[in-house]
């Protein structure tokens, strides 16, 4: 807006100059030729009082009854008559109109293109610097900043930071991806290194006498990597977005209560139980058998951490906004520094128990926002870690979604 009015404000200024110009020339014009007039006639009263002596009495009262006239007759022409024509008494004077016109239009158009030149070269110094700043930006220099300017050019540096700033979002979001690949392939190198390095040996101690129990070892191990292998699989399918959910009313109080029962055998060998007061009514939209999974990876997160004769304790609660379940165990809680991460792939905190790959938690977070949900992670005040799961009825919780420290 402001370029704009500049650009106003200089164009009015050249028009006021040269209408300023024009009307001083008319000025200087119209007073040669009325000195132009007055000489003439002066010079042709003289000659007729020098031939006529006795018209010096007669020509005063021609002349005054000629000023007090407000309009002339249009009448015969006598110097007409007599050959003359109106050009003839122009030469007698150099023509100053003429000089004051060009004069006038000279200094006007000089004017009017030191305005323009100046404009031009406005515009040309602001075309290079954006050209400049592209070309910066091209070769990798810093594209975050960029003067800001207020002419007509405005728009057009607002609509070029914001791409700039896109392509640098785009370009770091990439450079974090690929490097979240590379880490998770070498995760991945690392999950499939210790079940095979235990499988080798155990292959070499074949043929000592504990050959059973090193069969037991290898069958494990296979166990781990089928387990690991699954987990890929999944988190590959959740990435892509092909894992399909088959959203339907469930109740609550039915999912906790079935993945409970899902891993009674692990939570027996364990010696820890599981609580699940059932209280009022609680039906959330969601796919039964992939929101179970989630919960299941979080009761036994919890159950790696609880000692043995602990509880696990489940409750939920519902309201017009959302719906809540708490899972808490009675563990020694999460270390502070790990809770940022705790959803991270193939992330295993200070505390870490069992022969975990590190994939649960995040495969957890993953199903149960892909169903407009949201899962925190804190420490009880008393002891104890705790999962804070929300399913939301109506809203849009991708702005929701983040990791509570």
């Amino acid at each position: 807006m402001s370029g704009h009015k500049n650009t106003g404000i200089l164009i009015s200024f050249v028009l006021a100059v040269g209408l300023l110009s024009a009307s001083f020339t008319a000025v200087l014009m119209t007073s040669h030729y009325n000195r132009a007039q007055f000489q003439l006639l002066n010079g042709i009263c003289r000659s007729i009082i020098d031939e006529l002596p006795e018209a010096e009495t007669v020509i005063p009262a021609i002349l005054k009854d000629y000023k007090n006239k407000t309009a002339v007759p249009e009448e015969k022409s006598i110097l007409a008559a007599y050959g003359y024509r109106q050009s003839d008494f122009s030469k007698a004077a150099p023509n100053y109109g003429i000089i004051f016109a060009a004069a006038g239009f000279l200094f006007g158009g000089g004017l009017f293109l030191a305005a323009f030149r100046h404009m031009r070269r406005k515009e040309m110094l602001r075309i290079k610097s954006l050209t400049d700043y592209l070309e910066n930006v091209n070769t990798g220099g810093n594209g975050l900043h960029l003067r800001e300017e207020e002419d007509e050019f405005s728009k057009l540096q607002d609509e070029i930071y914001k791409t700039v700033t896109f392509a640098y979002q785009t370009r770091d979001a990439a450079l974090t991806a690929r490097q979240n690949f590379a880490e998770n392939l070498a995760n991945i190198a690392h999950q499939l290194k210790t079940p095979i390095t235990a499988i080798h040996l155990s292959l070499q101690m074949m043929d000592c006498p504990s050959g059973k129990e090193n069969i037991s070892q290898i069958r494990r191990q296979l166990e781990r990597l089928t387990h690991l292998e699954e987990a890929l699989l999944l988190l590959s399918r959740l990435d892509a977005g092909t894992l399909p959910f088959e959203k339907k009313e469930a109740d609550v109080f039915t999912i906790l209560t079935l993945a409970a029962d899902n891993l009674q055998e692990v939570l027996s060998h364990a010696g820890v139980s599981v609580d699940i007061p059932e209280g009022k009514p609680a039906r959330i939209t969601a796919d039964m058998d992939w929101t179970m999974e989630a919960i299941m990876n979080l009761l036994k997160n919890c159950m790696e951490h609880t000692p043995a004769g602990g509880v696990i304790h489940c409750s939920y609660e519902q309201n017009p906004l959302y719906t809540q379940i708490i899972i808490r165990d009675e563990g020694e809680g999460f270390a502070k520094e790990d809770l940022p991460h705790l959803f991270e792939r193939f992330f295993r905190g200070q505390n870490a128990k069992g022969g975990g790959i590190g994939i649960g938690l995040s495969l957890a977070k993953e199903i149960i926002e892909s169903q407009n949900g949201t899962i925190h992670a804190k420490n009880n005040p008393d002891s104890g870690a705790c999962f804070e799961i929300r399913f939301y009825s109506h809203l849009d919780v991708t702005f929701l979604c983040y990791n509570k420290s």
